[in-house]
């Protein structure tokens, strides 16, 4: 096949087609527009680039629609063409979007737009989304806050800042009541919340679970909470490595309780391996970190409850009314 005949194949075919004849269906939820993210079992592929492109966040696999065929059934490029071509047609279901696309690209560098957004305050829109919806205890989001981890992001949603090794923000998570996403033009490292020089390395999917996490534990000594933000970038992993590779460093897969957590988990385990680093799996009781401690609060709510004592009229007081 002539290399005009293989784009024209390319252009004409969507992974979102490969997936979806395949068995794999949109996570909504856990998806933007710009990466859409498909299931499987315990199989995630990302589709990018308007459909043109996919990556597998719990490996290196990534290419156009010829290897996404390969990567799935294992087949040969040449008999990958012909499982594409077949596809020629096919349109796959499109996602319901709960917002509007962006129009164009942002005109300021991703550290000016960080700057130039404000800090949630006590009452704020972001401040109530995490405290409240989140249940994030006031002293965890003071304690973020103050080392400039937590910005105000639109429409009452949380912008959690990524760094550097040299504290320069990257990118940032984007979470609110109806929108989830990372920073446009923005780059996953990691969220830290800690002392830089603490040891033990509790890794998390997503910055509101490390802040749920460091709730839980009431940041114990020694301790920085960690997020990834949900991917596995080769920045990502060059940052954990680093962090790794420390003497004495313990590495914490304190990721989610389902299939994609003990994926990642597993990743971690190999990276602390590789780097003669302690290693220990730390799963949540519920789902995730933020579902655990939103359990907890409901717990001690119902003891509260319980234990409160009915009210009772003393001998000798007067009657109601």
């Amino acid at each position: 096949m002539e290399k005009a005949e293989l784009e024209e194949l390319r252009g004409r075919v969507a992974c979102g087609a490969v997936l979806e004849t395949a068995g794999f269906a949109v996570d909504l939820k856990e998806s933007t527009r710009k990466a859409v993210k498909y299931r499987r079992g315990g199989d995630i592929i990302i589709v990018i680039h308007d459909g043109k492109g996919w990556l597998d966040p719990l490996s290196d696999a990534r290419g156009d629609v010829f290897r996404l065929v390969e990567h799935l059934d294992g087949l040969p490029f040449a008999a990958a063409l012909y499982v594409v071509a077949d596809l020629i047609g096919f349109t796959p279901s499109e996602p319901t979007w709960p917002r509007q696309a962006r129009e164009r690209a942002p005109d300021l560098s991703v550290p000016d737009r960080w700057q130039c957004r404000r800090k949630p305050w006590r009452g704020s829109a972001t401040w109530r989304y995490l405290s409240g919806a989140r249940g994030i205890p006031e002293p965890v989001l003071r304690q973020a806050i103050a080392v400039d981890l937590l910005r105000e992001g639109p429409h009452g949603s949380m912008w959690a800042g990524h760094t550097d090794e040299a504290g320069r923000v990257t990118g940032w998570e984007e979470r609110g009541p109806e929108w989830r996403g990372f920073a446009t033009g923005g780059a996953k490292v990691l969220f830290r919340l800690g002392p830089a020089d603490a040891l033990r390395l509790c890794v998390t999917e997503a910055a509101i679970d490390a802040m749920s996490l460091a709730a839980s534990e009431r940041f114990s000594p020694g301790t920085v909470y960690l997020s990834t933000g949900g991917g596995w970038s080769p920045s990502t992993e060059a940052a954990l490595r680093k962090l790794a590779a420390r003497p004495d460093a313990l590495l914490v897969a304190a990721t989610d309780a389902n299939s994609q957590g003990e994926a990642f988990a597993e990743r971690l385990r190999v990276l602390a391996e590789e780097e003669g680093c302690n290693w220990q799996r730390l799963r949540p009781p519920a789902d995730d970190w933020n579902a655990s401690l939103s359990k907890r609060e409901q717990e001690r709510e119902k003891k509260r409850d319980g234990c409160r004592m009915p009210a009772v009229r003393l001998k000798g007081e007067a009657p109601p009314g």
